[in-house]
Parts: C-alpha cells; sequence; structure tokens
C-alpha cells in the first residue's frame, strides 16, 4: 500500500517540489510490489466455497488474519506482491506450535557459533534418560509439532535468546515468553548434559531469562469466561504473558528462510547454506517419510492449507514448507508452497479463532468443523488462482 498521508504532506507542503516526490514515490511503490489486476485475496475471499463462505459472513468474529504473497522470478531476482486482510501487528492472537519455528532457527544459528557442537551432536536434559539430536528435535517439531523436542531446544537457547537472534533479523515483533506444555513458566533453564564425542560430555549451566512484561496490545483480553482447573472463571482471559509471534513475523522470517538473497545481510539467517537446506527439508518432510503411521498422521496433519481438511495423500510435486500451530481455539499456518510439475509458488499466512461460546480451557473449538476447513480451502483457492494465471 501506498503511504498517502506522506504523499499528500509532500504536496500541499512542498509545492511543486513535493509533486515531483510524489510522483516518483508512486512509480518507486510499483515497482515493488504493486498489481495494476487489483487484489486477488479479496476475490478469494468471497469464493462462493462453503467453508469460505460461512466464516466470511462474520469475519469479526473469527479474528481472520491473512498474508498473501505472490512471487515473480526474473533470473535470479525474485519479486514479491503482497496482499493482506485483517493484518494487524498490534492485535493479538494465540500463536501456539508456530513459535517453534523461530525456536528452531535460532538453535541452528547457535550451533552455528559452537566448533565444539553441530545438529548431530547428542543430549539430554540432567536428570532425563531421553537422548536426541539437535537434528532429530527439529525434525520432530515440523513432522509432528513435538512440544518436548521444543522444549529441550529452550533449555538449549533460553527464551532471551531466542528474541534477540529473531529480532535481529528485522522480520517484525517476537516474545517467546513460556514452553509449551512442560515447565511452562520457567525462567530459568534445565542444566543440559551434551555429548561432545561418542563418550565425553560437559554440563551446561543453566541459564536465567528475563520476566516477561505483560503485553500491551489489542485483543489480548479474550472472550466471556475460561476453566482453571474444574472452576469457570466468568471474566475474560488474559493473554498478556503468552507468547506473542505476529503473522507479519513468522511470514518475513520464512521468506528470509526460502529466499535469503531478497534481504540485505544484516537481516538474513545466520546460518550455513548447508544448515538453510537441511531447514528447508525438514520443514516440508510428511510424517510418513519420517517414520510416523500414515493413520494416526496422515499428510495433512501438519500441513493445513490445500490438505488439512484431507486424508489424502500428497503428491510428490506439491511441496509445503510450514509451520502450523493450534490452542487456544486459535489455528495458524505459515506455509511456502510449490508445485513443481506446474511451475506454481506462493506464500500463504493465516490465522482463525473459533471458539464460539467464548469460554477457554473448556476444549470446545470448532478446529474440525469451521478452522480447519477454511485453512484448506483457503489454500486451495490461492492455489487455483496461481494456476490460473499460467493460462
Amino acid at each position: 500500500m501506498h503511504n498517502w498521508k506522506n504523499i499528500c504532506w509532500n504536496v500541499l507542503n512542498k509545492g511543486f517540489a513535493g509533486l515531483i516526490a510524489a510522483i516518483f514515490m508512486l512509480l518507486l511503490s510499483g515497482c515493488q510490489g504493486s498489481d495494476p489486476k487489483g487484489d486477488p485475496l479479496l476475490d478469494i475471499l468471497d469464493s462462493k466455497d462453503p467453508a469460505i463462505a460461512r466464516v466470511m459472513k462474520n469475519p469479526g468474529e473469527y479474528k481472520i488474519q491473512i498474508h498473501y504473497t505472490r512471487i515473480a522470478r526474473t533470473g535470479d531476482s525474485v519479486r514479491f506482491t503482497d496482499y493482506t486482510y485483517g493484518l494487524d501487528k498490534d492485535r493479538y492472537f494465540y500463536p501456539a506450535s508456530t513459535v517453534k519455528f523461530p525456536i528452531a532457527v535460532a538453535a541452528l544459528e547457535k550451533l552455528n557459533t559452537l566448533d565444539s557442537l553441530d545438529r548431530d551432536s547428542r543430549y539430554y536434559i540432567e536428570g532425563d534418560s531421553v537422548e536426541n539430536t539437535f537434528a532429530e528435535d527439529i525434525e520432530k517439531i515440523f513432522a509432528v509439532s513435538d512440544n518436548h523436542a521444543s522444549n529441550r531446544l529452550i533449555e538449549f537457547l533460553g527464551q532471551d535468546e531466542i528474541n534477540t537472534r529473531i529480532s535481529a533479523k528485522k522480520a517484525g515483533p517476537i516474545r517467546i515468553s513460556h514452553r509449551l506444555g512442560y515447565h511452562r513458566e520457567d525462567l530459568t533453564t534445565q542444566p543440559l548434559v551434551l555429548y561432545l564425542n561418542d563418550s565425553l560430555t560437559t554440563l551446561t549451566n543453566p541459564i536465567i531469562n528475563s520476566p516477561p512484561k505483560p503485553l500491551e496490545l489489542k485483543g489480548i483480553m479474550k472472550g466471556s469466561g475460561f476453566y482453571e482447573g474444574d472452576s469457570l472463571i466468568s471474566e475474560p482471559f488474559d493473554f498478556s504473558l503468552k507468547n506473542y509471534l505476529p503473522v507479519q513475523t513468522m511470514h518475513g522470517l520464512l521468506q528470509r528462510v526460502i529466499f535469503p538473497e531478497a534481504f540485505p545481510p544484516d537481516s538474513r539467517l545466520q546460518i550455513s547454506e548447508e544448515q538453510r537446506e537441511f531447514l528447508m527439508n525438514t520443514m516440508k518432510t510428511l510424517p510418513r517419510l519420517s517414520g510416523y503411521p500414515q493413520d494416526i498422521y496422515p499428510d495433512g496433519y501438519c500441513k493445513f492449507f490445500i490438505y488439512g481438511d484431507s486424508e489424502a495423500t500428497i503428491p510428490d510435486s506439491i511441496e509445503i514448507y510450514n509451520k502450523v500451530g493450534f490452542a487456544y481455539g486459535t489455528l495458524t499456518d505459515c506455509a511456502y508452497i510449490r508445485d513443481t510439475e506446474k511451475g506454481i509458488e506462493f506464500m500463504l499466512t493465516a490465522t482463525i479463532l473459533v471458539n464460539s461460546d467464548g469460554i477457554f480451557n473448556d476444549d470446545q473449538y470448532e478446529y474440525d468443523e469451521i478452522g480447519i476447513p477454511f485453512l484448506a480451502s483457503l489454500g486451495r483457492e490461492v492455489y487455483n488462482y496461481e494456476l490460473k494465471q499460467l493460462e
């Protein structure tokens, strides 16, 4: 979008010179991603598909935020054209397991700074008997969104280092304040036993992290009640101390993974090309290809767009590099989708809240009835739009 306020100010206050500057700004913004055909996302959301139409009858109820990026390549250069709906980094939604994406990125960055460790190094939490490699935990994060794997990486990094590393990428704001499921509120990490070779180990020191400050964002208080144990508390649920990862940040971070050369060096990931290829391959790998049973983890289990409402096998030609999250009635997917056979590629990030009774922690959310069908249909409509552009 053009910054019309600044353009008008230039014209009114600087006369002819301001007019020339305004024209230059319009031409420049057109080179950066305007589309003379209009906004396809609005047409997509006007679809007659029942799963989309049902939500768009009252989009405000579902707190939808969408970021769709069309991708055009010319030689070695890439051009993005962005379309958004309801996008607002200051309007809070619970990011759930999407936070595991920046956690995995931060872990790879930290490993890249250590001569004694790499992603195939084994480790375990002191007092635990479960050993893993960093690579195995990153694979589990993307294949089946494993909470234990993500939490082990938090013990390796600490919340403060995750936030610092990802903030440095200039993709947008982030605040990781807690783990998922276990030791949620602990500010001090648990010591890790790291294997330096097959027999030699070292013990890490606990990391003391900063206590989170309450977020001051729109929609931070949600619903009309929540359960605390078996008791219903009849007041809005407070999300102010929880994790914060807006659509803008996760979408921008994914762009930096897929298209590092499109960004200046100081906002790229500090990982090697080999690490980046590992990360990309891990993000697209389906559960069955990681050894998980397909009857329990179908291909669409962690691929909400296009396939989330189906148990169909995803064709080899369709590659989906993504991370999903779902909790507290909020469903989110952030994906780069490529059809290698038809030459289609696009990026799509979307979040939707499905909690019709306004009560949190009651496990009464319309994930399967409304949320997943909406995201799957949205992905298909965007794919079909891209397909038509090739005709």
